[in-house]
Order: C-alpha cells, then sequence, then structure tokens
C-alpha cells in the first residue's frame, strides 16, 4: 500500500493524568491501553494472529509508545485486519498516520466522519464559554481542523458489521460528532462507547489528572447537538451492555455500571446537558 500523508498530524496537548501507559485487560480479547488522557483498545490477540483489530489511535504524535506497550504485552506483534475510528477529534487520531503506515492497513470510520478525515472540512470550533471546569476554558487552544488520510480511509459498510468481525456491530451515536460511532458485541454486552459515554468528568481538570470514575454524557466542549447525544445515549441503552471501554476514563463493569447508565439516561439533562454555551443555546 502507498501511504502518503497530504497534511500534518495534528499537534498534540500538554496534558496528561495518572494513569497514562496504563495498559487492561477487559475480557480475554478486549484490551484498553491509555494515552494520555485517552483510550486505545485492542480487541483480538495481536501476538497470535492477525485476526484483531484497533480502536481510535490516541492522542499523541508518535506511535512508538503504544508499540513499545504492545510488544512488552505481547511479544511479536501481527498486523491487524483493519483500524477503527470511532471519530475523527484530535485526541482519537493522534497517531492514526503513523500506525496505518506501519502496519500497511486501512483505517474505517462511519461516512459522516469522512470529510473530516479526507481534507474537506474542519470541525467547529470548541466552545471555551460552556459550562464547566478549567479544561473546557483551555478548549479553545484545542485543534479542530481537519486532516487528510484519504488514501487510506474507508467509510464501514452500511449492515452496521466490521468487516472480518461478524460478532462485532457499529452503532451510530451522533452528538458529539456527526459520524461517532461505538461498537458492540452482544455475547458478552461488550460496549467500546467512544465519546457518546464517558466515564471521567471531561471538562474538569481535577477529574481528568486523576480519572475520578463517573459516568457522564460526551465531553461538552465539543458536544454541538445534545438531543442527538441523548438519543445515542438511549440506543445504547437498549443493547444493554454489560461493561463499558469509554473513550475517555477507566472502564466500568456490572452494576455499577448498570445502574449508572439508567441514571444517566434518565437525568441525562441535568447530568450532561451544560446549563449554558455556544451549542446548547444552538
Amino acid at each position: 500500500m502507498d501511504i502518503q500523508q497530504n497534511k500534518a498530524p495534528r499537534p498534540t496537548l500538554p496534558l496528561s493524568s495518572a494513569h497514562d501507559g496504563l495498559f487492561l485487560k477487559l475480557t480475554d480479547d478486549i484490551y484498553c491501553f491509555t494515552d494520555k488522557i485517552v483510550n486505545i483498545f485492542v480487541v483480538g490477540h495481536p501476538g497470535q494472529s492477525e485476526e484483531w483489530f484497533l480502536v481510535d489511535c490516541g492522542i499523541s504524535r508518535t506511535s512508538s509508545h503504544f508499540l513499545s506497550t504492545l510488544s512488552e504485552q505481547f511479544g511479536d506483534v501481527y498486523p491487524p485486519k483493519r483500524i477503527i475510528l470511532t471519530h475523527g477529534h484530535f485526541d482519537h487520531v493522534g497517531a492514526a498516520y503513523e500506525l496505518a503506515a506501519h502496519w500497511g492497513v486501512y483505517i474505517y470510520c462511519h461516512e459522516l466522519e469522512l470529510p473530516y478525515l479526507t481534507g474537506k472540512q474542519d470541525y467547529v470550533k470548541p466552545d471555551p464559554t460552556v459550562e464547566g471546569g478549567v479544561v473546557a476554558k483551555l478548549s479553545k487552544t484545542f485543534p479542530y481542523e481537519a486532516i487528510d488520510l484519504t488514501p487510506i480511509v474507508r467509510a464501514l459498510p452500511d449492515d452496521q458489521k466490521i468487516p472480518g468481525f461478524p460478532e462485532w456491530k457499529w452503532i451510530h451515536t451522533p452528538g458529539h460528532s456527526p459520524g461517532q460511532i461505538a461498537l458492540y458485541r452482544q455475547k458478552d454486552g461488550a460496549l467500546l462507547s467512544g465519546d457518546a459515554i464517558i466515564t471521567v468528568k471531561q471538562d474538569s481538570l481535577y477529574d481528568v489528572l486523576t480519572q475520578s470514575t463517573q459516568l457522564q454524557g460526551p465531553p461538552r466542549y465539543f458536544t454541538t447537538d445534545w438531543k442527538a447525544a441523548k438519543d445515542s445515549v438511549e440506543r445504547l441503552s437498549q443493547h444493554q451492555p454489560s461493561f463499558i471501554g469509554p473513550g475517555h476514563g477507566l472502564p466500568m463493569f456490572g452494576e455499577e455500571f448498570r445502574q449508572g447508565l439508567q441514571q444517566l439516561l434518565h437525568h441525562f439533562d441535568q447530568y450532561a446537558v451544560p446549563d449554558y454555551g455556544k451549542y446548547t443555546e444552538e
């Protein structure tokens, strides 16, 4: 595969958390790696075969930290079949180009995310005026420009399947971004939620740094459609997931997660929607 990048990688941010570099085994074949403040998921057994895929690519511009962690955990690592992006915000695509080039694989996303990943359209600017903590105020410095991965990015199929992995389905969860998706597996109730549902109050600097765990809606400063965001939480809850691997924060399991999800669903307007902000008003 001849891979060339048409735009430089987005800059990273000098923001990290207490769990930077944490590698967790969630199930026999799902692993979570925290890159500064965002999670990357490995689904499958990279040390055994190519029958695995990667979900999101972190905030870092370099892939070296993640690749070295994979080697430490699995030994010799086979290339994955594909990379799946839950959405294209800067903190989920940091090493996307480097990893795709390293492995010679394609990146897949929802069709509605393609303009932001092919250099055609910038995301809306984050809203530093939104109700929230220090991170919300700092969001005015966050990158929102499109990147161009044209040669290697593809749209996911309309049948909601992950190509080559029939047990997994993707679920459209707009609100935080137009084409955001979550991934779900029915046999064990595994939910990789992207930023549709997270487990840390992402606008609070203290909570981000300490990774204090609490079920939340999407990050406020980048969410532009709160009705769609609420509908997305409802859509995910209908699948009755057993545990969550979120885009931000620690995984959550069992009764704690199920009760938290019901609380979030029933009180979404109070728990998730900010009292004020540019996109709340719109």
